[in-house]
Order: C-alpha cells, then structure tokens, then sequence
C-alpha cells in the first residue's frame, strides 16, 4: 500500500511543475484557506474521520491518466462541532480547479447518504470551478445525483452551503436547495452563466464580483443568507448558526441553561413612538425580548422591509419574524413575503418555535408589485404561516392593517397565542382612509370639511382602531403591557412545548410558487 501511495504522489509532482505547494500558495496569496484548513477551523480538535482519502478520478483522456490526485479534489468526512455529529466535504480547489468529476461526486453523495441515515447535519464547503469538462456527461450526472439528494435530505436534516470560492453553472443549484448558503465576500461568487457569457448574449459588460459577488447575492437576489468578510468569519457563523437548529426533524434544538427572574422589560413601555406614522427599528423590541446577545439575524440585507432570525427566549431557539417600521413603514411586498415564507418553513421542518412581532399597514400597492405576482408571493407567506405547526405566538405591537393582518400568523391561520398591545391598532386599514369612506356623504357635506374629517377619524379610531374589538372577539388573546412581553412569551412557548398537531393526510400541499 505505501508503495502504491508513493507512486501516486511521484506521479502527481511530475505532473505539476514545483510540487502541490505551488497551488496552496496560490490559494492562500487570494486571502483562501485550503480544503483541510477550513475543516480544521470548522471541526472540534481531532474530531475529524476523513472517508475516500484514496479515491482517484478515472478519467484517462485528454492526458488526464498522467494527472491523478488522492483525494479527487474534495475532502469528505465526519465529526463534531461543539460535541454534536456532522457530516462535511471540502472541495480542494488546488485539484483541477476542484472541479467535479464523477468520483468527486460520488464521495459527496456518499456523505451525505450517512448524514441522511444517521440524522445528522451535512455542511458544503464549496470552492470549485465547475463541471470537469475532460470527463463529459459524467460528471453532469454527478450533479444530478447531488442535487436529488438534497432534495430527498431537505426538511429531514439541515443542510448548510458555504460558498468559498467560485460555484458557476451547474454547481450553483445544489446550494440553492439547502437550508442556508453563505458567501465570503470579494473571493467568492455564484451565477449560472459568467461575465463571459453574458457579454457575449445580452452585450452586459460585468465583472464577476458585480454578477454573481456576496454582496450582489446577498442584496439583490437574496440567493445568500450571510456574508462574511473572510473565511473564518464564515466558519464561525457555520457553527453559530448549528447552535439553533437540531440534529434533524425528529429532534429539538438545543436548550441552554436558564433561571427565570424578573423577566419584565420597562424599556419596552416607551419604545413606540407617539405619532403612529413614525418609524423606529423593530430590532430595539427584539434585543429586549430574546435572551440577552442571542439574536442572529437571516437575510439581514435583503428585503429588509422583514426581520426574520434565530434568538433564545428563556434559553430555547425560537425563530422570529417581525415586520420593520423602519423600512417602507413595515409594509409586506414581493421579497419580504418571500423571505418570510422560506424562514417560517425551515423553523416548522425543523421544531424551532415561531413567535411573530407584527407592525404592518398592508401589502405595497403599484403596478409593479401587482404585475410581478404580490398575489402569489403573498401567499407564499400565507401558506406557510397556514401550514405550520410547531408553537406560534403573535404579539401585534403597533398596526395590524387589512390583509396584512391575516397573513401575519393571525389567530385565524392557526397561532396559538395572539397579544396586542395597548395602543394596537387592528382594522382594514387606517383611521383617515375607512373615515374618508365610511363618512364620505357627512364629509362632503359639512361646511368645515377638515374639521368634520378630523372628527370622524377620531370616531373610527375610538371604535376600531385599538385591540379591544379584537379581544372581545377572542381574535387577541390578551392585551398586555409591552413591559410584560417577555415574561409572556416565556410562559406560553413553555405552555405550548408539546404541541401536536394531526394534518390531513396528504402527499404535501402544493405552495404558490
């Protein structure tokens, strides 16, 4: 065996003018670990089990029989991060670019057939230039068989895409089937087809970084979740993110230890400001309510209209959704439901508790939202809402406006606990806007218009702007003082901690996509 494996390494030298070394240099002069490194700095300390160290291609054209590399360009193993069982593969882009061969992609199918049989998370390192265009249609076949495996594996056990390099082509759809997908900012990018190609075809003159960049992704087309300025940023957020989720659908996530004191917070007693029209940040009623730092938000610049993460609240994961006042008022329009809907089906595939802060004033109107499918997407999040059923509780903090109210994990789509506010307002819409409607023969005729208009507002507001209607109704079910919120919440996540929920037997529901 060693003299087999010393011939490999012989061949590999003579194949590569300088030694492999020349390759890693390369790759740590671009400000890039290597596929070992990021699995040393990933994994607990002497945790890591390396499986098809051995493997080769078995490509022998185009002089590919002289170029054999252990290994194929991917690392592939398992072992522990903060004690709890993980499965991952590296793809080494010193290796033929890290391009994938039909061996290459059969070690990453191998990992993630025991991740799936074992109920364990599976992590991707991805650093690759793509399909390896010696082997043909196999290595196509390669990423089919990948990408059906994500799909068997999603909803079962988390899966977690870290982009680290190139991923073009083909490579690009398996990490936009798993769970979250991270980019390195300046040394990482995504796109089906490159600058190259997009010049030619629509005469686009684009750089990569400006196509495909962390930022581009994580702004524009929400194709990313989190960028981070270097690799080991990333990495840390890998084993972050972990912390709040289980090991798979059958299990929960992890708690931490957590002694209940006072839990009342006075400073969310003046955090609404008295103009109902003004904005504030919807981050400052979170900090208050989640366990102190525990807070890690998703998506954070894409369609920041929502605010959706992962926080602790008594030491258990829940997720949150919130709307943001700060940002077109809080209003849901196409992005903000889709990035809410995709949120609130990974916490329900995954036992993570909901809780909803609402502070909406409808959906966006315009032809543009109208035209590009607002029906449709806001039904994404209408439908997930729907068909969750893990705990959810809804706090509506300030507006709860006509459909917006509904959508918003409404007492009607299936929460469990619903708590208003005092100065929450839920009705069809605002005060001035029903006024002008339901007054308009008393308006038109009044010899003070303004006045009269001033007066019906007032009218209306008294008589539906304000949760009480609503609690009567027992649509809220409890109006409570924002001080309270936290000791609130505490209670009924602990209150709603073995619900079960019976669906109607089905194959699965058919979501608006």
């Amino acid at each position: 065996m060693k003299e087999y494996i010393d011939n490999l390494n012989e061949r590999r030298k003579k194949a590569l003018p300088g030694g492999g070394q020349n390759r890693i240099d390369s790759q740590h002069s671009k400000g890039k670990l290597t596929a070992r490194e990021r699995i040393g700095l990933l994994m607990d300390a002497g945790s890591f089990e390396e499986i098809g160290m051995l493997v080769e291609h078995r490509g022998r054209d185009f002089g590919m029989d002289k170029e054999i590399y252990l290994g194929d360009g991917v690392v592939t193993g398992y072992g522990t991060i903060n004690g709890r069982m993980v499965y991952v593969f590296s793809q080494d882009f010193t290796v033929f670019g890290g391009s994938l061969s039909e061996t290459h992609a059969e070690k990453i199918c191998k990992i993630m057939d025991l991740a799936l049989k074992n109920g364990a998370p599976v992590i991707g390192l991805n650093d690759s230039g793509g399909a390896r265009i010696q082997e043909g249609v196999v290595s196509l076949g390669g990423y089919a068989d990948i990408f059906y495996r994500n799909t068997i594996a999603s909803g079962v056990i988390p899966q977690i895409s870290a982009i680290m390099g190139p991923c073009a082509g083909g490579a690009v759809y398996s990490p936009a089937i798993t769970d979250f997908t991270m980019m390195v900012e300046q040394t990482s990018y995504m796109f089906v087809t490159g600058p190259n190609v997009v010049k030619t075809v629509t005469h686009e003159d684009v750089t990569s970084e400006e196509l495909g960049g962390a930022q581009a992704h994580a702004s524009k087309s929400g194709v990313t979740h989190f960028t981070y300025a270097n690799e080991v940023e990333c990495i840390n957020g890998i084993k972050k993110l972990l912390s709040y989720m289980p090991q798979n659908c059958e299990e929960r996530a992890p708690s931490y230890q957590f002694e209940e004191a006072d839990e009342s917070r006075p400073k969310l007693n003046d955090i609404i400001p008295p103009n109902p029209n003004q904005p504030y940040d919807i981050r400052d009623i979170i900090t208050e309510i989640a366990d102190a730092d525990s807070f890690y938000e998703v998506h954070k610049d894409y369609a920041d209209n929502i605010v959706v993460g992962f926080a602790r609240l008594g030491g258990r994961s829940i997720g949150i959704v919130a709307n943001q006042p700060a940002v077109l008022a809080g209003v849901l329009d196409i992005n903000s439901s889709k990035k809410g809907a995709r949120f609130v089906r990974f916490c329900d595939c995954f036992n993570i508790p909901l809780l909803t802060l609402v502070d909406v004033p409808g959906f966006l109107p315009g032809t543009d939202q109208e035209w590009h499918g607002i029906i449709t997407n806001g039904a994404k999040l209408l439908f997930a809402f729907s068909e969750a059923t893990v705990p959810k509780l809804t706090v509506i903090v300030r507006k709860a406006y006509g459909g917006a109210y509904d959508v918003m994990n409404s007492k009607h789509i299936g929460a469990d606990m619903n708590y208003a506010w005092p100065n929450a307002e839920i009705a069809v819409m605002g005060a001035k806007g029903a006024a002008e409607i339901i007054f308009k023969k008393e308006i038109a005729g009044a010899e003070n218009r303004e006045e009269k208009l001033k007066e019906v507002i007032d009218i209306y507001a008294n008589n539906f702007a304000h949760p009480y209607k609503a609690a009567a109704r027992g649509f809220v079910d409890e109006v409570i003082e924002p001080s309270q919120t936290r000791t609130k919440l505490i209670r009924a996540f602990r209150m709603t901690e073995n619900k079960a929920v019976k669906l109607p037997r089905k194959k699965h529901g058919n979501i608006p996509l």
